[in-house]
């Protein structure tokens, strides 16, 4: 059977694809901060798929965590077929107003895990030639965010970087995917202490399931990007080919003032 290590699997996206791909007879390695959550899900999985869980707590923001988490896949002569990069946060708020060691540890996570993780991984997928990455990036990859300027530079990252990978390794056999989702029925707006008003701001709501759908669907599919969501994100993510930069950004920013 084959192995995916997921990140941020403790809930949200990252729980919901740990479940899909236990019923595809995977092996997992989920790897998050909370012990008890994630202990307890391997233990469901286990239970009813038959299926090898290994779990891995961790803060992917301390220094070489990356490093730490390869090391205890080697020592358990694991070979990840399957790497799921998906911890990520967001901050809502007036950059200059937010507390900055937040913001740091946002990059830390969003990007430099992401990046360093990738990198750990990447070169045994090209030796094998075979293996595949997705990295979940966001809609708000797309275009700058007033108010939420960290995270949505954060995804801008991932989803450049991802889509660079995607050209560079298809010769080697290794599928690369950035995934996209639009709002989606997780803790996200909660984390990032959004104002109550904007509940009912946001389009279509999507489950962690139908995200995760759409996404191993594009991977069999071998495409670089995926956008799941409403047919409002899908508008949204193309926005700015057609409405100049300045005048869009100052759209949003009316949009999410609180």
């Amino acid at each position: 059977m084959s192995t995916a290590l997921i990140t941020g699997a403790s809930g949200g996206i990252g729980k919901a694809f740990a479940q899909k791909l236990a019923a595809r007879q995977t092996n997992l390695v989920l790897v998050a901060r909370s012990e008890e959550k994630l202990n307890q899900l391997a233990q469901e999985l286990q239970e009813k798929y038959k299926i090898r869980v290994d779990v891995i707590v961790k803060d992917l923001t301390e220094t070489n965590a990356a490093n730490a988490v390869f090391d205890v896949t080697k020592s358990q002569g694991l070979t990840i077929d399957l790497l799921i990069n998906n911890a990520g946060f967001g901050d809502y708020g007036d950059f200059a107003e937010r507390d900055g060691e937040r913001q740091v540890k946002m990059v830390q996570l969003n990007i430099l895990a992401l990046v360093d993780l990738t990198h750990q991984f990447l070169p045994l997928m090209r030796q094998r030639r075979s293996g595949s990455i997705i990295n979940v990036s966001s809609i708000a990859a797309f275009q700058p965010i007033p108010y939420l300027s960290v995270y949505a530079a954060s995804k801008a990252f991932v989803l450049s970087f991802s889509e660079s990978l995607w050209a560079e390794n298809r010769q080697y056999g290794v599928r690369i995917l950035v995934a996209c989702p639009g709002p989606t029925e997780t803790d996200f707006f909660t984390e990032a202490d959004f104002p109550q008003s904007f509940t009912g701001k946001t389009s279509k709501i999507s489950t962690p399931e139908e995200v995760v759908n759409d996404t191993l669907n594009a991977l069999e599919r071998g495409d670089s990007t995926v956008v799941s969501g409403s047919f409002l994100s899908k508008i949204i993510t193309n926005l700015s080919r057609f409405v100049p930069r300045e005048t869009l950004v100052s759209i949003l920013e009316k949009q999410f003032k609180a």
